[in-house]
């Protein structure tokens, strides 16, 4: 679990916020065999209503999707993953499927969170209780920008902003929320376990407390050099992949202001 910067955030009032997500069930007598054998943590070891989050990677250890695995029942799991991603998940699952018996289908659900006590699996990204749940009935809630300032100061990273198939899981912070070093073989593996032998990647994404108001794109400088680019900002927190060799408590430049790192409790 990451622990949430929360300086800048007042006290959060239980509030159900609207996800854009997208759901796939895989379902079958080797359902859970099938998924152990595909993603980057441990699924067929979860109880029915439990979750647990995992990547689904390519060969080379690159990211195809962060997601989080539901076990519904014996034989079911659903999928949690980003909406633009869940036909992308789906199809990469059905080739890999070979003689599984198992069935793979994308689910027109509609996600919510709640902030605060709730019904559905725990969901740690926002850096406070809250509760994932999803369904086919329309619920009235707040849109997904609402919980942006809570992503960013938890130290979450996103698809399209933070994470893309050019990031390594470590560089994210994802090995000790997402991956499983003592389960069996999953595609991805051996890259996976290559960064983690070297000890240390050579970017890293990092929360960065802005003293003045940032915006994705501005340039991250430490010294004369360019460190990296703000990935996502809200309020007076940002994100940005830099070099791992800055650390909490570091100053860096963002565009005509300043900023320090700041530790998002990985």
């Amino acid at each position: 679990m990451r622990s949430a910067y929360t300086g800048s955030v007042a006290t959060v009032t239980p509030t159900l916020v609207r996800l854009d997500r997208g759901y796939v069930e895989v379902s079958g007598p080797d359902s859970a065999d099938f998924l152990e054998r595909m993603l980057s943590n441990e699924v067929a070891s979860l109880e029915p209503g439990e979750a647990r989050q995992a990547l689904l990677l390519t060969p080379k250890g690159r990211i195809v999707a962060p997601l989080r695995a539901v076990r519904e029942s014996a034989d079911r799991f659903l999928l949690i993953t980003e909406a633009s991603l869940a036909e992308v998940v789906a199809g990469a699952l059905t080739r890999a499927r070979f003689a599984a018996k198992c069935e793979i289908e994308v689910k027109p659900y509609r996600g919510y969170l709640q902030l605060g006590p709730g019904e559905g699996v725990r969901n740690d990204d926002y850096g406070v209780e809250a509760f994932e749940s999803w369904g086919e009935d329309e619920r009235e809630a707040a849109d997904p920008g609402e919980l942006e300032a809570l992503r960013i100061e938890a130290g979450t990273p996103a698809w399209g902003k933070e994470l893309d198939d050019s990031i390594l899981p470590a560089e994210a912070g994802l090995e000790t929320t997402h991956i499983s070093f003592t389960k069996g073989c999953y595609p991805g593996q051996e890259s996976v376990a290559r960064v983690r032998n070297l000890g240390h990647v050579r970017r890293i994404l990092r929360v960065i407390q802005t003293d003045e108001l940032v915006s994705a794109g501005d340039e991250v400088r430490s010294g004369s050099e360019v460190a990296g680019t703000v990935t996502s900002a809200a309020g007076r927190a940002a994100m940005a992949v830099v070099p791992a060799g800055l650390m909490p408590g570091d100053r860096v430049d963002i565009g005509a202001t300043a900023g320090t790192v700041i530790d998002a409790g990985w």
